[in-house]
């Protein structure tokens, strides 16, 4: 189950290229999709400061609050993933509406795109 939720770390992970909030923009109201790795997941993002992340597979949502410190994003589990640290912290990078990036995670190759509007996964 680790590697599972290793999986959905990466989301927002890249090198970062901006600070503050903004780096963020494009993400609200959007959603990102999370494929490879045990299981395909989707996040979404809130100017809020809340965010949600489905696990459609395993039937399961985690819920919480993200703050931006300095060029890292860091999301704070109302109830964590097993074996995710809360909160959980990674590098922070601007994307636009329908970019695809691949990152690593845990020794997994995961591609990551962000599609416009909040996907329902139901």
């Amino acid at each position: 189950m680790r590697a599972l939720w290793m999986a959905t770390a990466f989301v927002l992970s890249a090198t970062a290229i901006q600070a503050g909030d903004d780096v963020l923009n494009n993400f609200f109201g959007n959603t990102a999709i999370s494929k490879g790795g045990r299981a395909e997941t989707y996040t979404h993002l809130r100017a809020d400061h809340t965010f949600d992340l489905k696990v459609p597979a395993y039937g399961m949502t985690f819920a919480g609050t993200w703050t931006v410190e300095g060029n890292t994003i860091c999301r704070t589990f109302d109830v964590p993933p097993p074996g995710i640290d809360n909160p959980l912290c990674t590098p922070a990078e601007a994307r636009n509406v329908g970019d695809s990036w691949t990152t690593t995670n845990n020794g997994q190759e995961l591609t990551v795109t962000l599609v416009k509007g909040v996907v329902d996964t139901q």
